[in-house]
């Protein structure tokens, strides 16, 4: 297998796994293609047996505290993805200290809602919105495909005031209306470029 598709899985499994499954635990599944085919398949074996316990800790070990964590990393991944590399450098450092905390407020505050079950099937949708768009991510259940929160920014202009960037949340509790103030940055009297340019 090629060096950089091995280390793309490795990163791959272990971001959708969230740190569950070790690259080790890959590794060895890895070395076990280069086995004979009968040591293949009595490793293969062993693994798929030593895969089934590990599911089975993991699935009776779920952290919240760590789910939630996980959750928090990729919102902000998804909140630099959107910002693209011309707005990131210039808001980068008020969006970590302003804006960051009130969204693990607002994901904290949500995560109470659910009971460990409901909780282990949230997710991160995978692309923020482009152009003009103010989609940063939405926070849905997998297992249903329902939205549960929905995290934006909105470009203000208020009269002689520059551009501000107005970023805001709705919750499926009132079916998207209500705007969730989480805060707003000053960009510059200036047009700020469209999003992810």
């Amino acid at each position: 297998m090629n060096k950089w598709l091995r280390k793309s899985l490795f990163v791959m499994v272990s971001a959708l796994t969230f740190g569950l499954v070790t690259p080790t635990q890959l590794m060895n599944n890895v070395n076990a293609e280069k086995l004979s085919d009968r040591d293949a398949f009595e490793a293969s074996a062993a693994d798929r047996s030593l895969s089934s316990a590990n599911a089975f800790l993991e699935e009776s070990k779920f952290d919240r505290e760590k789910f939630i964590e996980e959750l928090i990393k990729q919102a902000e991944n998804q909140s630099y993805q959107k910002f693209g590399t011309k707005i990131k450098p210039v808001i980068e450092n008020e969006f970590r200290e302003i804006i960051l905390p009130n969204i693990e407020k607002a994901v904290d505050e949500t995560a109470a809602q659910f009971p460990e079950e409901d909780l282990k099937n949230l997710t991160i949708t995978e692309q923020p919105g482009s152009g003009h768009s103010e989609k940063i991510f939405n926070i849905k259940n997998g297992e249903t495909g329902k939205d549960i929160l929905r995290f934006h920014v909105r470009r203000d202009n208020p009269p002689k005031a520059g551009y501000w960037f107005n970023f805001h949340y709705h919750t499926y509790h009132d079916d998207f209306q209500s705007h969730h103030e989480l805060g707003a940055i000053y960009w510059a009297k200036d047009t700020p470029p469209k999003w992810m340019s």
